[in-house]
């Protein structure tokens, strides 16, 4: 929900963190899920995955939606969803709608951004703007997906929801910032409602807070149709992810705004509160 200029942010060595926590879990996670359906006759279901993946990353590198290096984090997170969720059936189906919405978003109203100095760099994302949104919902496929491959265990509803959560708090972030830029007039703190200008970090619009609510709706039923989800679940993910949002406009105005943390840090933050709550609600159910 920030409205943060594109400038180059502070903190970097944040970023930076967040590349060394993610990245290495994922590659060694995907390394022995990889190795062992090689070894087990399950390789069709390695090179579909490894294929699927090589495919996503030159896609989002050719659309421009990130840099070389953001194009090979996100084909790292398709490759990881890819294995844990295989099949027609699979969670890239809610990343495939995270990405065609944010994509849009992005690319809306671009000229009027550009003018106020928002707009996003031409490039497109960087690795670690690229885990900080997708990272933790790739994670959350790695503590049962060992257990898939080891003990071939059914895939907990738990942990998909919360991927669902925290896919759907990423979209549902850049698209009440990228269109709020555009429609959302001038942006009020969520606090206060105080009208500040437009790139203040933690700001929101009406039309940007609502946009980014259907996006999250969205990616949620897309879960639901794709994924072994019932609607109840998938509203869990939905309700878990609006929160995420509002934190991420709490954070962004509490402590990003004093040099704390950088935006990258605040979305890694909001994506995983959106994926815990997700798992607190869902085992109050059971």
């Amino acid at each position: 929900m920030n409205q943060t200029p594109r400038h180059a942010p502070p903190l970097r060595w944040q970023s930076k963190a967040i590349l060394l926590v993610f990245s290495p879990v994922l590659a060694a996670h995907l390394v022995l899920d990889a190795g062992h359906g090689l070894t087990s006759g399950e390789g069709l279901r390695v090179y579909i995955a490894l294929g699927i993946a090589a495919v996503f990353g030159f896609v989002v590198w050719w659309v421009r939606a990130a840099t070389p290096g953001g194009a090979a984090a996100g084909a790292l997170v398709a490759a990881s969803l890819s294995l844990w969720t295989p099949g027609w059936h699979t969670s890239l189906w809610p990343l495939a709608a995270l990405l065609v919405l944010t994509l849009l978003a992005t690319r809306a109203g671009r000229s009027a951004k550009e003018k106020l100095g928002l707009a996003e760099d031409k490039r497109g994302r960087t690795a670690s703007q690229v885990m900080a949104n997708l990272g933790v919902a790739a994670l959350c496929g790695v503590p049962f997906s060992m257990v898939l491959v080891y003990q071939h265990s059914p895939v907990p509803h738990l942990w998909l929801v919360a991927m669902t959560a925290a896919l759907a708090e990423a979209t549902a972030d850049t698209l009440s910032s990228e269109i709020g830029q555009v429609i959302g007039g001038e942006p009020r703190l969520l606090t206060t409602l105080r009208r500040v200008p437009p790139g203040t970090d933690g700001a929101i619009t009406v039309a940007g807070t609502l946009s980014g609510c259907a996006g999250a709706a969205v990616v949620a039923g897309v879960s639901r149709m794709a994924l072994p989800m019932n609607w109840q679940e998938a509203g869990l993910a939905f309700g878990a992810a609006i929160l995420g949002l509002f934190l991420d406009s709490l954070l962004g105005e509490w402590i990003e705004r004093r040099g704390w943390l950088n935006n990258d840090a605040v979305n890694t933050l909001s994506t995983l509160a959106a994926a815990l709550t997700a798992v607190a609600a869902m085992s109050l159910l059971k």
